[in-house]
């Protein structure tokens, strides 16, 4: 499969280092099974990088920001300008993700897919910009099929700009953006729109009917096309959604693990995983947010989630979060004693 520039090559992982990582897991001086999903986690990573003793040095956070032109049909309780002013608040360091960031190690990548404001070149950011903002879906597509592909090839792009990188994690920073993931939600899980969207940033119970009401109209409308991932995405999706998609497949490309964050991430994946199910293999769920369709989009991916906080901010706070634990699962693999080395008896 071609992306853009891209041919879109994503080898199976190496499902056999499971019960083998599984067997060196068991050596060591502790129970069985005692430390529970961090040990799924270990298998995990070896699994996703092929090495039987990984080292998560290099970590990224790519944060991708767009604007979406349903958010002026009332469905946040925030206005469209404040997607720039938090894209320079990221800039400066002053957000809730550049503080998770540095607690962790990671490194955060900010990109403009699509932000309606002309940041005229600033330094500290990456300019992908597809245009100044989706249109609303309710009444046609958010985009065209080829800014679709752009905004995938972007992200793509941003991943193999990376020299070196050992884990990945997405963010998002978007006003409006749960409406679109929430579309998509609806779309690949085959829940109803009601039951998959929440209230964002905070809308009334009015607003959500009416964000409800306008994501129905736009589904009816436009008859996104399930199984051809880029058709949901220009239809209904957002740039920074399709930015994130890129991200997944270019992590997967490389044999990197990559952390998705919330809603909007998994609604990304949603979309990285139809374009190519091999993709599934290379993803780790940090969290499960507020919004009430995320549980639905990670059952569709099969995966469980590290932690359960009661997000709901985005940005890639829970993938960053949940990297600290990642890291500490790898190291348990690599730096533990076995009984036979530590001199333990074992049962």
């Amino acid at each position: 499969m071609k992306i853009g520039k891209y041919e879109v090559k994503i080898e199976a992982t190496d499902k056999g280092l499971l019960g083998e990582t599984q067997r060196r897991l068991d050596g060591l001086t502790k129970p069985v099974g005692s430390l529970g999903i961090l040990e799924e986690i270990a298998k995990t990573v070896v699994t996703i990088t092929g090495k039987k003793n990984p080292v998560l040095k290099n970590k990224i956070i790519v944060t991708m920001a767009g604007d979406h032109g349903i958010t002026r049909e009332g469905v946040s309780a925030f206005p469209m300008e404040v997607t720039p002013q938090m894209v320079l608040n990221f800039v400066n360091g002053g957000a809730a993700i550049n503080v998770l960031a540095r607690h962790v190690g990671a490194k955060v990548v900010i990109v403009d897919m699509g932000v309606n404001y002309d940041f005229k070149g600033a330094a500290g950011m990456l300019h992908k910009k597809i245009g100044n903002g989706t249109k609303s879906f309710t009444n046609g597509p958010a985009m065209s099929r080829e800014e679709a592909i752009k905004s995938i090839e972007a992200g793509i792009e941003t991943v193999m700009a990376e020299k070196e990188i050992d884990l990945i994690g997405t963010g998002d920073m978007g006003i409006g953006n749960t409406t679109p993931s929430a579309a998509i939600t609806s779309i690949y899980t085959g829940k109803t729109v009601a039951s998959v969207t929440g209230r964002g940033t905070g809308i009334d119970d009015q607003g959500l009917k009416n964000k409800i009401a306008l994501i129905e109209q736009g589904i009816t409308f436009n008859r996104p096309n399930a199984p051809d991932a880029l058709d949901v995405l220009s239809k209904v999706g957002g740039f920074e959604i399709g930015g994130l998609a890129g991200v997944i497949l270019g992590g997967a490309m490389r044999k990197v693990p990559v952390v998705i964050d919330g809603f909007i991430s998994t609604a990304a994946a949603l979309i990285a995983v139809n374009l190519e199910p091999k993709a599934a293999d290379y993803l780790i769920a940090s969290h499960q947010s507020v919004e009430n369709g995320h549980k639905y989009a990670l059952a569709t991916l099969k995966l469980k989630p590290i932690l359960n906080l009661d997000l709901r901010l985005g940005e890639g706070t829970g993938a960053a979060l949940s990297m600290s634990i990642i890291d500490a699962a790898v190291k348990i693999l690599n730096e533990m004693a076995t009984f036979e080395g530590a001199g333990v008896s074992n049962k």
